[in-house]
């Protein structure tokens, strides 16, 4: 198993490689500021740069350049909850907070938010329909995911609103700092032909502005100055799509980029050995772990999806893979969790023999499961389906891997044709309440789309995001985690995610505990 090695990198020929490069730093020819090219792997895979569609890894790298929230994280610090379009908020009941707003906060086309905009970017137009526009039917769904409860926004002035819950949600402020809160402008809004041509422009209050954006190709950002914080650092922020490994990191030793994403370990030391290059990084607050169908009438079976996860081997895949340079957590939790941390929770362990007997136990005669892989869309994403395919493969499991192009053809099918596929999960609130209950129970999209029930799991993650009693949250959130991690798996965690970028050396940018990257004046030259 530890032959298995990344597929080789593909390089970039002189020609194609000029064609994309662009000048370095030109502080001289623009005043003061410098401009940045950032080489990624994809800058956002529903094509637009509305959080509300675009829910992934790639659009969490982009959007808190050029939109904000009511309330943010510390993304560079502890991830603590702190002020951004908000100045201050207080809970009024278990089921409202009051939220004062900044003053003097421009959105890019020059019009000052007031509680009016904030209302708006909560209210049917953009999130739930019934509005004037019509709103994506996929929108409606991500909105109430992420809002389960939500009832309005009452308006108590100019800079100070209500929010309503229609019951109790013990993480209330923080759902504020959700991406698809990002607050819009109205008027640009209304102004819009349609809601996609919203979606690929949207007007927004971020220290950069959206200047061009060619889907699958590139997004440019220009410098806001009328910011609330003042002149952003950069003059520009150029986001180029570039999905091959080996063709960011030409791009970046060419000067066509200052910055390449999502490097793989096991390029590190190549890209290091010229001294221009720095790589930062290491784990974030994001979980890999690969998720089961128990539509798929193999998968149907527990016991089948119990001998998967005790066929994971995570340790060959840190330590071959990652170069030991991430970890595997307690299952699908984080320590800041705090009381939350389920502290003596353990993940299925790798016991091949324990692999057999359930396959034996549960009649299994080698019928086939599909596994959908992304080509590298996660870092080392094909090489570690590699090493799982094998692993499942030695204890008898028929597992036909089927490498595809994008997120519709994982999604492909019914249930004779879905069976396994990757996916990542992403935590910035010490509750798991968001986290679990929003990604796995009744409002979720796997139960939505009927990959993974379970009506115990379902009652106890209602109960969870409904209750105020501390001590009896802790007892649910533990036997949530043994029924969809050991009794009933709907997926195997795999590890922490991990987010490495390639840097010119002489740039001072720190990473994040996320996919974010972020350019404002506290994180640049500092």
């Amino acid at each position: 198993m530890t032959g298995i090695s990344r597929r080789h990198l593909l390089s970039l020929s002189a020609a194609s490689t000029a064609a994309l490069v662009m000048p370095r730093f030109a502080a001289a020819q623009s005043g003061d500021r410098p401009a940045v090219t950032v080489a990624v792997q994809r800058i956002s895979n529903s094509n637009t740069l509305e959080m509300l569609t675009e829910q992934s890894n790639v659009g969490t790298r982009i959007y808190t350049s050029y939109a904000e929230t009511l309330i943010g994280n510390n993304w560079i610090g502890d991830m603590a909850l702190q002020p951004q379009l908000a100045t201050a908020w207080k809970r009024v009941d278990d089921m409202t907070v009051d939220v004062d707003l900044r003053e003097g906060v421009k959105f890019h086309n020059g019009d000052v938010m007031t509680a009016e905009d904030v209302a708006f970017s909560y209210g049917p137009e953009r999130m739930w329909g019934g509005g004037t526009v019509e709103v994506p039917d996929n929108v409606k769904v991500v909105a109430r995911q992420a809002l389960p409860a939500f009832e309005r926004i009452e308006v108590l002035g100019p800079y100070k609103i209500r929010m309503h819950n229609a019951s109790i949600d013990p993480v209330l402020e923080g759902r504020l700092s959700a991406s698809i809160g990002m607050i819009v402008n109205k008027r640009a809004f209304l102004a819009a032909k349609s809601w996609m041509d919203w979606a690929r422009q949207p007007v927004t209050t971020g220290p950069y502005a959206i200047s061009e954006y060619k889907p699958d190709s590139v997004l440019t950002l220009k410098a806001f100055d009328d910011h609330w914080e003042g002149r952003p650092p950069l003059r520009q922020v150029r986001f180029v799509e570039t999905p091959e490994t080996a063709s960011r990191i030409n791009l970046l030793r060419s000067g066509g980029a200052d910055f390449a994403c999502d490097i793989p370990p096991d390029q590190i030391a190549t890209v290091e050995a010229d001294k221009r290059f720095k790589v930062v990084g290491g784990p974030i607050n994001n979980t890999r772990y690969t998720v089961f169908n128990k539509s798929h009438p193999v998968l149907a079976n527990p016991l089948i999806r119990q001998a998967l996860t005790h066929s994971v081997d995570r340790n060959l895949i840190v330590e071959s893979l990652w170069s030991g340079r991430t970890e595997v957590p307690r299952g699908l939790q984080w320590s800041f969790y705090g009381d939350f941390y389920i502290t003596d929770h353990e993940n299925p362990a790798y016991d091949p023999d324990k692999a057999r007997m359930l396959l034996r136990k549960a009649g299994y005669n080698g019928e086939p499961i599909p596994y959908r892989v992304l080509n590298d869309y996660y870092t080392a994403q094909t090489a570690t389906a590699q090493i799982n395919t094998e692993n499942w493969r030695a204890v008898g499991l028929n597992i036909k891997l089927q490498m595809v192009e994008n997120w519709g053809q994982i999604q492909e099918g019914g249930p004779e044709t879905r069976g396994i596929h990757d996916w990542s999960a992403a935590a910035s609130l010490p509750d798991p309440y968001v986290q679990m209950s929003g990604s796995w129970g009744p409002l979720g999209s796997p139960w939505k789309s009927n990959q993974w029930r379970n009506e115990e799991f379902g009652n106890l993650s209602q109960e969870l995001g409904s209750s105020t009693d501390k001590a009896r949250r802790i007892q649910v959130w533990r036997r949530m985690l043994q029924i969809i991690e050991i009794e009933d798996p709907a997926y195997v965690v795999l590890h922490r995610n991990a987010s490495f970028t390639a840097k010119r050396a002489d740039i001072k940018w720190a990473p994040a505990q996320s996919f974010v990257m972020d350019f404002r004046r506290h994180n640049w030259g500092a």
